[in-house]
This record gives C-alpha cells, sequence and structure tokens, in this order.
C-alpha cells in the first residue's frame, strides 16, 4: 500500500510566481542557469543551482555552494513574496505541452516506503551524486525540488481530480517553453489519502538521487532526535512528489552519439551490414516502432531492425538492451554505458537534428535515434527487480520547480550535523 501525506508548502504569492518558477537543477548546466535567472533575483534557480550567486571559478562541491543555497533557501522561505500553508494541503498540478495533458498529485511521499521498496526503483544511483543531493537536503533543511512517480490508474483517484480541478487554481501559467502548468489546492485532502491507499506502489520515473537523498537525511535526522519514537511524524521523513497515473506519463527517446568508432563510418556501416538488415539512406531518421533503430553514418540516416533479445526478462527486451547486445558492446567494446567515455546520450526533446549536427562537426561518428521506452515497459522492468540500463528514458514535459517547497526546518534538533555521512 502507497500512501501521499499533505505537507505545509512553502509557495510564492501568484503575482510572483513567473518571476520565482524554474526548470530544474538537473536539465541544465551552472552556465545555462547562470544566463536564465540573469536579472531575476527571485528566480528558483538561485536556490536549485546556488552556484551561480558564487565566482564562475567555484566548484560545485564546495563548501560555499551548499552554504549558499541554505542562505537562499532560508531567504525564500521567510521573503514577503512567499508564503507558507496554514495547513498540510496536497495540490492538483496538471501540465499541458503540445496539446497533451498530464494531470497528477502533488503530496509528501513516504521514506519508509521508499526503504521498504513499496517505491520501487529501477535505476542505480552513484554515490557522488547522493552525496551532493544528500548534503543539499542537510544543510537547506528542505526539499527544494519535487520527484516524480507514477502509479497504475485507479478511476476513483481520476474521479477526485476531475472535481478538484472545477475550483479555481491557486496557479495557472504558461512558461517560457510553451509548457503550460495548472495548482489547484486540495482543499479537503482526505478522500484523496484514503483512495491512495488503495495503490499498491509508486514507481519512480524522474529523481532516483532525490529520493535516496531524502532516506539517507532521513536517516541521519532521526538518529539525533532527542524523542526516537516521535521521528516518524516529523517533515524530514516525507519527501515531495508528483504522482501521474500511468496512462497520462509521456516518456520521448533518450537517444545515443558514439564519438570513435574503430574504422571509418563508411567501413563500419559496411560490417554491420555483414550482420544486419541495413536499408540504406532513409530519409526519416525517427524509428517508426519497437525494435528498430537509426543510424547517422558517413553522411546518412540508415534503418536497422534489432537482432530478438538475449533473455526472457522484462529488461532484456528493451531496444537500449538489444542495442548494447547487437553493436555497443561487440562492436564498439562498450560494455558499461554509464561510464565509458565514448558514448553520450542526448534527450529525445532536443530532436535528431541535434544528432546530426554533432555527428556534422565532428564532435562523434556515429550517432543512434532510439525508438522511445514505454511506461509499461519501465514498470515491467521495476516489478522484476531488474535495473533500467543508463540514459533509457527521457519525461516530458518536466515539473517546474519553485512552485512547492517542502521545509522542514522547525523538525530539526539545532544541534544536527548537516554533513553527510558517507
Amino acid at each position: 500500500m502507497a500512501t501521499v501525506h499533505p505537507f505545509r508548502a512553502v509557495r510564492p504569492l501568484p503575482e510572483y510566481l513567473e518571476e520565482i518558477a524554474s526548470v530544474p537543477y538537473d536539465v541544465v548546466s551552472t552556465a545555462e542557469a547562470r544566463e536564465l535567472a540573469d536579472e531575476r533575483p527571485r528566480s528558483f534557480l538561485h536556490v536549485a543551482r546556488p552556484e551561480i550567486d558564487l565566482s564562475p571559478s567555484t566548484d560545485v562541491h564546495d563548501d560555499a555552494v551548499y552554504e549558499q543555497g541554505a542562505i537562499n533557501l532560508r531567504q525564500f522561505v521567510e521573503a514577503d513574496y512567499t508564503t507558507k500553508e496554514e495547513q498540510p494541503s496536497l495540490y492538483v498540478y496538471r501540465l499541458v505541452m503540445d496539446g497533451r495533458e498530464q494531470t497528477g498529485i502533488f503530496g509528501g511521499a513516504s521514506v519508509d516506503e521508499y526503504e521498504e521498496g513499496t517505491i520501487v526503483k529501477h535505476e542505480e544511483t552513484r554515490p557522488a551524486k547522493e552525496d551532493d543531493r544528500t548534503r543539499h537536503v542537510l544543510t537547506q533543511q528542505a526539499h527544494a525540488e519535487p520527484v516524480m512517480f507514477t502509479y497504475r490508474d485507479q478511476d476513483a483517484i481520476h474521479e477526485l481530480v476531475d472535481e478538484v480541478q472545477q475550483g479555481e487554481p491557486l496557479y495557472d501559467f504558461e512558461a517560457a517553453d510553451g509548457v503550460r502548468h495548472t495548482v489547484w489546492r486540495v482543499e479537503t485532502p482526505g478522500a484523496l489519502v484514503d483512495a491512495f491507499r488503495e495503490v499498491d506502489n509508486f514507481y519512480i520515473a524522474d529523481g532516483h538521487h532525490r529520493c535516496k537523498a531524502a532516506s539517507r537525511a532521513a536517516n541521519q535526522l532521526r538518529s539525533q532526535v532527542s524523542d526516537p519514537d516521535s521521528a516518524e511524524t516529523l517533515g524530514f521523513e516525507f519527501f515531495p512528489a508528483v504522482i501521474f497515473p500511468m496512462s497520462h506519463m509521456h516518456i520521448m527517446a533518450y537517444n545515443r552519439l558514439v564519438f570513435d568508432l574503430p574504422e571509418g563510418p563508411a567501413d563500419f556501416l559496411d560490417t554491420l551490414e555483414t550482420q544486419f538488415e541495413i536499408e540504406r539512406d532513409v530519409t526519416d531518421p525517427v524509428p517508426s516502432e519497437k525494435g528498430i533503430v537509426c543510424l547517422y553514418l558517413d553522411g546518412s540516416w540508415h534503418r536497422m531492425p534489432l537482432p530478438p533479445a538475449r533473455g526472457n526478462r522484462a529488461v532484456d527486451q528493451l531496444d537500449v538492451a538489444r542495442l548494447s547486445k547487437a553493436i555497443l558492446e561487440p562492436h564498439l567494446d562498450i560494455t558499461d554505458p554509464r561510464r565509458d567515455p565514448n558514448i553520450d546520450f542526448v534527450g529525445g526533446i532536443r530532436g535528431t537534428d541535434e544528432l546530426e549536427t554533432r555527428v556534422e562537426e565532428g564532435e562523434a561518428e556515429m550517432a543512434v535515434s532510439m525508438f522511445p521506452t514505454s511506461i509499461e515497459e519501465l514498470v515491467a522492468v521495476a516489478d522484476e527487480g531488474s535495473l533500467m540500463p543508463p540514459k533509457s528514458t527521457w519525461f516530458e514535459p518536466k515539473l517546474r520547480s519553485g512552485l512547492l517547497v517542502h521545509d522542514f526546518s522547525e523538525d530539526v534538533p539545532d544541534e544536527a550535523v548537516v554533513e553527510p555521512s558517507v
């Protein structure tokens, strides 16, 4: 049984919302964040990317970055352009991109449920990134940005969400990228809390490192609470999540670039053609169905069917896994795509023109255009306890940061140690 918890959000006053709301920390570089926040002192990027307020030479893991993040978060909480809810609340959050709607519940997720596996993961986390996220949580004494979950559709939840949307929204704005964001406050969240008790599992769609950081931070802080029995009710035991039904989820392709081939592009294409049925010089670089990839080699796009999966697990059936077994491992010796410097990944939102440009400019020698992984495939992999290959999914649209912030500073002991234990 999965649970969703109302929380007392810190949120912008509506008249300041568009100045504050920002893209998530992990979709922009420091340089891009600095440019986006230029002349926008209230932008939430000052919290999510606090290094932009320091010298460009400052390392993103420098002590000063975490200290600046804590300063900026406190300024946000105490500012006259934000408010903190009097009562714990849930919210309905709708995003509209290119005419397609995606609507979920914004609430608190349980650290305990993450640790026991009710909140199901499908991705391996990296210790260095865990340390970074955990330290931000501990120094800011807040979860600044939500994670994204999905769940198997429930009619009862859909009906309650529809009812909430009949009221006046708290926020309704269109971001610079054309995505419309609308948020309603759920005045009486009890019915939704009860309805979610019929949901067996939440599945992490985006935000594995933030989930792990919430767990690590809670484990450290609960050990410093004078009354351990009270720890389970404290704010750091929950972290913010937007929970979408599977039918609303939209996954785009996560494409590949290979920097160096073992032979020239034309010769490599000839080599592949000895093993696979390749249709050369196609005009459409986007695969039309699962089991097909398109390769950009030697100045043209070529379509290639992937060989059958090697294995019976759900993870073996993924196109990204089949690509690895067919080309990346045997022909390029890329056995660990997460760490191999010969491969890079390009989110589908950038389109295939980005792939072609980077090859034509000499940055890479081959591009691979993928068919998107489906949400059903992701859940099947998670259910069997497997991990997705790296960069298997690109979710769009992205959640906006700074709309609803989870400040748990009131529950942190004054003497608490904020350095993450490693």
